[in-house]
């Protein structure tokens, strides 16, 4: 099932070529990540014992800057589970460590927004020429 997520999100044609019925892989998707998001949200609530609607404004943002420094696609369908982690590993100890040597929230803020701009400025460069090369030589034959 693995396969058939990074197939239909890379590209949902093909996936549908290859025999993989995109709608029910979608279904699962948001079934299992729905899931996911709610014992998430019990585990919350378990340990700070409050729950309001905005409780975790922001965290949002964390994790798909996470996920871009750790080589994540934007556009979907390219990434690694251990390049994931890599960039929350990254961005954790940016944010953990800037505050005990001393530097201002804005700062902090301002270092933490320039990695993940440089990190969309790489991801986007990267992909792009890949992409038009393809297509040149496909235009060509």
């Amino acid at each position: 099932i693995g396969r058939a997520f990074y197939a239909e999100g890379g590209n949902p044609n093909a996936a549908v070529y290859a025999g993989i019925d995109v709608g029910r892989i979608q279904c699962a998707t948001f079934v299992i990540f729905g899931a996911l998001a709610g014992l998430t949200g019990y585990l919350w609530v378990a340990r700070y014992a409050v729950a309001y609607v905005d409780i975790a404004g922001g965290f949002e943002l964390d994790v798909v800057a996470a996920c871009v420094i750790g080589g994540v696609s934007i556009a979907g369908g390219l990434g690694t589970v251990g390049g994931a982690v890599l960039g929350a590993i990254f961005l954790g100890v940016i944010k953990n460590a800037l505050p005990v040597i001393g530097v201002s929230p804005f700062w902090q803020m301002a270092i933490s927004g320039t990695a993940i701009i440089l990190a969309v400025a790489f991801n986007a460069t990267q992909g792009r020429q890949k992409g038009r090369i393809i297509l040149k030589q496909a235009e060509q034959t």
